[in-house]
């Protein structure tokens, strides 16, 4: 084998000159320098602009010419493979690899006075080839529309991965934040993104902002939790109420009875009660009894002298000592509603007089009213001088005895003297 000829392990001088013949440009978008062996702009990613080889377009052309018309012939063999064959393929410009024709040797004008190589009795026949559209319809197909140039987002950190590894991306943790457009105010105690004063939920997670995560509720008093009636605060998702089983149990169905009760009292006694309002705020006036009786009494003071409207007259039952069991009654023709009593013991008001007989110190008053019904209360009254007031409230009374049951200063000289009883009612005059 002479020098000119071609090894098949050896490529042709023409391997290489593929890419010099290609002439970068700057990018016509963005003007950006290309780099050595790139079809596309590092810049805008535009497809670079290049002047296509004329050997490499020549030899093109001849060989699609000649591999029309052998596969147009009927019969015909197709012809050796040869290294020139794969060499024009290997041969192509930046990237645009030619097929690899089996039919037809492909012979560049460098290569005329090569000679052929071995033909390959082995070689199947090649279907035939479809025809290509030419480098302008490539270079056309190579374009990728490209938007207007925009201020590129800064792009994340990613990770160093090794070479030619397929990895995905990996989640980046960002810390919770506001929308587009953030607010000022106190941050929410679940996510801490800033929101209005006037807000009542979260903007974010939409969580209530009067309550804080983990913080103890403050416990309401008895009185409000008695009217929960199992309207308390919902629990959450996956908690258990507390079952109530203690002592605090039954002693809530203790107070609702009591208060049921008291609600029932008060329904049958509203009359009662409307009355003792009347009577507290009501003006009092003098109401003198129609008739008086007594158990006995001391000549020339009789009983009706208790009620005369005259502080120097009295009345005492004639006997010696406490005088004890000896009574003496008011009667009144109508019924009367009493709401005070005025008692003055001994025989005057002045503080002289108290020594000369003795003065009364309990008593019990028997009411009397118009249904018949007696009802018994206990007077205390003090060794002093001038009427005594005590609180006497009953209604349809009819007549009150004063039973004796004690006394002051009592003696074997002296009798018990009472100088004036008074009862008051309520008054017609106040309004009520």
């Amino acid at each position: 084998m002479t020098s000119q000829q071609a090894s098949p392990s050896t490529p042709p001088s023409t391997a290489g000159a593929g890419g010099a013949g290609n002439e970068p440009r700057n990018c016509a978008e963005c003007g950006t320098p290309p780099t050595p062996g790139q079809s596309f702009c590092d810049g805008c990613g535009a497809v670079l602009s290049w002047t296509p080889d004329r050997r490499d377009r020549a030899a093109g052309a001849a060989g699609r010419q000649s591999g029309t018309d052998t596969s147009g012939a009927p019969g015909s063999d197709p012809g050796p493979v040869t290294s020139a064959d794969a060499d024009a393929g290997a041969g192509s410009t930046d990237g645009v690899r030619e097929p690899v024709r089996a039919d037809v040797p492909a012979v560049t004008p460098e290569e005329d006075d090569t000679l052929p190589t071995i033909p390959v009795t082995s070689a199947a026949p090649a279907p035939t080839p479809e025809p290509e559209p030419d480098a302008s319809a490539r270079a056309r197909a190579l374009l990728v529309p490209v938007a207007d140039q925009r201020a590129a987002a800064p792009a994340p950190e990613v990770a160093p991965v090794l070479p030619g590894v397929p990895a995905a991306a990996r989640p980046l943790v960002q810390a919770p934040g506001g929308g587009p457009t953030d607010e000022t105010g106190p941050p929410c105690p679940w996510c801490e993104v800033a929101n209005r004063p006037d807000r009542h939920f979260c903007r974010r997670c939409a969580m209530s902002l009067a309550d804080r995560p983990g913080a103890p509720e403050a416990r309401r008093p008895w009185w409000r939790r008695m009217r929960d009636f199992g309207n308390g605060p919902a629990p959450w998702a996956g908690d258990r109420p507390r079952l109530r089983r203690g002592i605090g149990r039954i002693f809530t169905w203790i107070v609702y009875g009591l208060a049921l009760g008291l609600v029932i009292y008060a329904a049958f006694n509203v009359s009662t009660a409307w009355n003792a309002a009347r009577d507290h705020f009501a003006k009092r006036a003098p109401v003198t009894p129609d008739s008086a009786e007594a158990s006995r009494s001391f000549g020339g003071h009789p009983p009706k002298a208790l009620f005369d409207k005259v502080n120097n007259s009295w009345w005492g039952p004639g006997v010696s000592q406490s005088a004890e069991g000896e009574w003496v009654e008011a009667r009144f023709q109508e019924p009367t509603r009493l709401l005070n009593i005025l008692i003055t013991s001994g025989i005057s008001v002045k503080p002289a007089d108290l020594s000369e007989a003795a003065l009364p110190h309990r008593m019990d008053a028997i009411i009397t009213t118009t249904d018949g019904r007696k009802t018994t209360r206990h007077i205390k009254l003090d060794q002093v001088s001038g009427p005594q007031q005590r609180k006497f409230r009953a209604e349809n009374v009819v007549s009150v005895r004063f039973v004796i049951r004690s006394a002051f200063n009592a003696g074997t000289d002296k009798q018990v003297s009472i100088a004036e009883i008074e009862f008051f009612t309520r008054a017609t005059t106040s309004g009520t």
